[in-house]
């Protein structure tokens, strides 16, 4: 009798490097993709808007990082550490964390579509995606 198939075959398994890689420029495209929207933002404002939006967005990034995003870094290389030498691709954050990401870009979107100003927005996205 012939076994059924079994979904774990079909699974994208990659080396443990890879998955840091992936992690780490996925992580990095999304933080620059925030950072150029932001800059294509301030560079619509007056030139002193602009600029205080741009240090205080980059300064508000380094503190996120450094208080936040810098410890989920941290808690995905462990796991991923911890993760056999072959595993799933998309393996490298928590399923939960794919709800997260789901709710950010959404959240993205509404903002990018509110009526709230030019300058904040482009201070949050620069913070996010310099923190990122």
């Amino acid at each position: 009798m012939k076994k059924p198939a079994s979904w774990k075959r079909y699974t994208p398994t990659v080396f443990r490097h890879w998955r840091c890689l992936v992690a780490g420029m996925l992580w990095s495209v999304v933080g620059l993709g925030l950072c150029v929207t932001a800059c294509s933002w301030f560079s619509e404002l007056e030139w002193a808007a602009g600029i205080s939006g741009a240090l205080a967005g980059f300064g508000s990034g380094v503190l996120i990082y450094r208080f936040g995003f810098s410890r989920v870094a941290r808690k995905n290389i462990d796991r991923i550490s911890g993760q056999p030498e072959r595993a799933c691709l998309f393996s490298f954050q928590e399923w939960r964390s794919y709800l997260l990401i789901a709710l950010m870009v959404l959240l993205g979107q509404v903002l990018k579509h509110s009526h709230i100003s030019t300058l904040v927005l482009a201070t949050v996205y620069s913070g996010i995606g310099t923190a990122l």
